[in-house]
């Protein structure tokens, strides 16, 4: 995996091969597209609102931060949100709800840490539309969904489209899969109501006019203890101690630099995203900690020590997307 994502920053010899693949790939996208807009293929509309947060290249960019801070926005406004999800890494392929106490080999990790974090009704399915009314059909005060990364999941109907970028990726190489990282082209963001730049303050080149554009940036919380959430620290608390700091995110080297913002030093190992974990994935003698995202957390839980702890990150977005949000659905 990290060979492919190292061929996705730069061209190489592979894209004689991967090319002619690329315009296939795109082709096909667009075509799909077209036939969903056209009406060809029906879009389901559902009883309540729904807001798409997405993104066009493959990988982390912030999204499940940014849904979490979009509930809880939406909450405080007065609304009711429920969450639908893929459940990617999971294996649950029909309608299924989520709880904070599920497994999240069956419901994938991002979903059980949306419904941990929220306390909202969050369902997953490989079928989004049908996720959404099991969802309704469950929690029938529910009045806005908000959908994870279903940018394109045109069967969908939605309300607001925001998509995600990672301005410090950028679009890597700038070609479709398979030879480079993205799902849709840059211009695809032209007809989102949104887009959050989120990282570096330079956005990224070909950035379409069009959407408004919003800052995004995760800000750390305490540290929190895997086996024994009551006891918290801040994270410079760690400070001097022998380390050892685990990611198994999109993009492992951003939370490697949380930490050393926070005058960390720590042996580091990345994960493929969505990674599995074994009790032998954290295995040191050597260091008197271990640290981990809060989605690494949600799959260590069974064989949680005293020596992991969780470092918690909130999405600081521009009040002006909630804003943005609420006067769309309104409508």
């Amino acid at each position: 995996m990290r060979a492919i994502e190292r061929c996705w920053s730069r061209l190489c010899a592979a894209h004689l091969v991967l090319w002619p693949l690329s315009l296939a790939f795109g082709a096909a996208a667009a075509l799909r597209r077209a036939v969903y807009r056209s009406g060809l293929l029906a879009v389901e509309r559902l009883p309540v609102p729904v807001v798409v947060v997405g993104n066009i290249a493959v990988g982390g960019s912030g999204k499940t931060p940014l849904v979490i801070r979009l509930v809880e926005h939406l909450r405080r406004q007065g609304w009711r949100p429920g969450v639908v999800s893929r459940g990617y890494g999971g294996t649950a392929r029909a309608p299924l709800g989520v709880t904070p106490d599920s497994d999240p080999a069956t419901t994938g990790d991002e979903p059980l840490l949306i419904a941990r974090r929220t306390g909202a009704p969050v369902w997953v399915g490989r079928d989004r539309p049908a996720a959404a009314r099991a969802l309704l059909a469950a929690h029938p005060g529910c009045d806005v969904i908000v959908s994870d990364d279903g940018l394109q999941h045109y069967r969908m109907a939605r309300d607001v489209e925001i998509a995600v970028v990672d301005t410090a990726r950028g679009w890597g190489n700038g070609l479709l899969l398979p030879a480079g990282p993205l799902r849709e082209r840059p211009d695809r963001l032209q007809r989102v109501d949104a887009v959050v730049l989120h990282g570096t303050d330079a956005a990224p080149d070909d950035l379409p006019p069009g959407p408004a554009l919003v800052r995004m940036r995760l800000v750390p919380g305490a540290a929190c203890n895997l086996a024994d959430p009551s006891r918290t620290q801040p994270l410079d608390a760690l400070r001097g101690q022998p380390l050892v700091a685990v990611a198994g995110i999109g993009n492992p080297e951003r939370f490697f630099a949380t930490l050393r913002a926070a005058g960390l030093e720590f042996a580091a190992r990345p994960f493929r995203d969505h990674h599995v974990y074994r009790a032998a994935d954290l295995a040191t003698d050597d260091a008197t900690a271990i640290v981990m995202t809060e989605k690494d957390a949600v799959k260590c839980t069974a064989f949680a020590s005293g020596r992991m702890w969780v470092v918690p990150v909130d999405a600081d977005v521009d009040p002006a997307l909630g804003d943005l949000v609420c006067n769309r659905i309104r409508r």
